[in-house]
């Protein structure tokens, strides 16, 4: 369904917002747009801040998830960890950037009307509370969601604290709950349009190379695109799949832009393994292997995954605009035969 709230009733939720109408505001702050790289989220239940750039040096207290932290500067360390050497300068002392993710704090105009199809939305805050409401319960907390992770919105409808929120759908459970609109921006059809579509679908290639810990992106033998991602770890836990990534030569087969990945369960637990609203999916194993972007840790160039390639979101967006099958603005799935890729 579009949105259902009319329009003078929107007006009326704006007003009522006013420029400082947040709601369910995750962080302190004044009440401006900044989208400096300069504020850092803790992704894992604890990170320690160390007395010098070096897992050697002393450990002196410890952040923990969806803290977030005032990044001074950057610091590359001679002792590594070589594949991924930067240290965030903060206050105390130094944090590895592998689980402190970089995010930024940006505040949206709300959409006056969603499409009929409902529209892809991006969180540009470090995290959103996001609420469900039931008729038993009433308003109850649910998933936090991340900067960088998409969601399919449906409506503008008036939240808990009077204000407007979005409605997303979940595209795995089918449930819906809200989010402050202005903590999404509405990502645009001009951000799906195809890259090098006039080069043919044989002449694209992908290679995932395990050992590096990188993918090539080539268009007629020629490399266009290279990254360093983190692929599956060598685990195989009881019951389940391996977490290797599988070599083989296998074709992209479906595209989805935003995914819920994880247990499937609705769950306002932040511990709980659930990752809604993963972007730019872009499956090419049929037990679930992807490339998608990753807004959970900032540690490319080691495994880390349960299988999926994971990458920076913006370079994910990058190969699910490039590969075949095209995936038009409104579609949840684009399902065909597509881009070769080959993991070795």
């Amino acid at each position: 369904m579009g949105t259902t709230i009319s329009r003078r009733a929107f007006l009326k939720l704006l007003s009522a917002a006013g420029v400082t109408g947040l709601g369910f505001r995750p962080f302190s702050g004044e009440d401006s747009n900044s989208t400096a790289n300069d504020i850092g989220r803790v992704t894992v239940r604890s990170v320690s801040v160390y007395a010098r750039p070096s897992d050697k040096s002393q450990i002196l207290f410890q952040r923990y998830r969806d803290e977030l932290v005032n990044i001074y500067y950057e610091v590359i360390a001679d002792e590594g960890p070589a594949y991924n050497p930067v240290w965030y300068r903060v206050w105390g002392g130094y944090m590895h950037r592998a689980n402190v993710v970089r995010s930024q704090i940006r505040y949206n105009p709300v959409a006056e009307s969603i499409p009929e199809t409902g529209q892809l939305g991006e969180v540009t805050v470090p995290f959103t509370q996001a609420m469900r409401y039931t008729g038993s319960q009433g308003w109850e907390t649910l998933y936090r969601l991340y900067n960088s992770s998409a969601h399919w919105v449906h409506a503008v409808e008036e939240g808990p604290d009077g204000e407007p929120w979005y409605k997303l759908i979940d595209e795995l459970l089918g449930v819906d709950y809200h989010v402050p609109a202005r903590h999404l921006r509405m990502v645009q059809p001009e951000e799906f349009a195809p890259i090098s579509p006039d080069v043919p679908q044989h002449k694209k290639k992908i290679e995932v190379i395990i050992g590096h810990q990188k993918i090539i992106c080539y268009e007629d033998d020629v490399a266009v695109f290279e990254t360093n991602v983190s692929t599956g770890l060598d685990y195989s836990p009881p019951g389940q799949l391996p977490w290797n990534t599988p070599k083989g030569s296998f074709n992209v087969f479906s595209k989805m832009p935003s995914k819920h990945m994880g247990d499937g369960r609705l769950s306002g637990n932040p511990e709980d393994y659930e990752l809604p609203g993963v972007p730019w999916t872009t499956f090419f194993e049929t037990s679930g292997v992807a490339f998608h972007g990753t807004y959970w840790h900032d540690d490319f160039g080691t495994p880390r995954s349960h299988g999926c390639v994971n990458m920076r979101s913006e370079e994910a967006k990058w190969v699910f605009r490039w590969v075949t099958p095209i995936s038009a603005p409104e579609t949840v799935e684009q399902r065909g035969y597509g881009t070769r890729v080959i993991v070795s």
